[in-house]
């Protein structure tokens, strides 16, 4: 379990196949900041963008540590096929405060930015969910966005799904890698878990995939 407060900027900065089709995974390398990894052991769970990954070696000299992500799972994430910088979090310890919200660590749906644009010294960002997860998006509920735990201000619903508006204050924009989005870009999210228990008490029988 996760909280969906960042606690690293990491980069990948190698990928290799697995195998020669698109039915195997690949191998990524992660750096991260120094000493992250220090009370890392092999086989702690640790989120990529929201996704959760097995550390299978890790070396605290390099600030290294690598993953192996199925072919499935690159097929129902973004960001995390080619190198580049990701949002960190390691698993939640039971003595830990819970800054953010209940997170799995598992992608719900790719949403799409429609809009990214500073408002005062803040930025907007509008993300179009896709229709199976639209419905368990709410004014001022829980929404996680490349791992990041955030606050949902506003929804339109489309037959399409819906798009959703966020407020990203300046230090979230600097100690995550959401400053780094544009208008086009794919991103992961993830439903409060509250709100699948809530759906599926209702009687909802159409669920998020994950």
């Amino acid at each position: 379990m996760f909280t969906g407060i960042i606690t690293g900027l990491g980069r990948i900065v190698h990928v290799q196949a697995l195998g020669a089709d698109a039915t195997h995974g690949k191998r990524l390398v992660i750096e991260t900041p120094p000493s992250y990894l220090d009370d890392v052991q092999l086989g702690d769970s640790i989120a990529l963008n929201g996704a959760c990954m097995t550390a299978t070696s890790f070396d605290t000299t390099t600030n290294r540590f690598t993953i192996d992500i199925s072919a499935e799972s690159l097929d129902k994430t973004a960001g995390l096929s080619e190198p580049g910088r990701v949002n960190l979090e390691k698993a939640l310890r039971a003595h830990d405060r819970l800054g953010g919200h209940i997170v799995s660590g598992h992608v719900d749906g790719l949403g799409v930015v429609t809009h990214f644009a500073p408002v005062g010294e803040s930025w907007e960002l509008r993300v179009a969910a896709p229709k199976s997860i639209a419905s368990y998006l709410a004014y001022k509920g829980s929404i996680t966005v490349n791992g990041v735990s955030l606050t949902v201000n506003r929804v339109s619903d489309s037959s399409e799904g819906c798009e959703f508006s966020i407020n990203l204050i300046p230090h979230t924009l600097t100690h995550t890698t959401l400053g780094e989005l544009k208008v086009g870009h794919k991103v992961n999210l993830e439903v409060d878990l509250i709100a699948r228990y809530v759906a599926r008490m209702l009687g909802k029988t159409e669920v998020p995939p994950g």
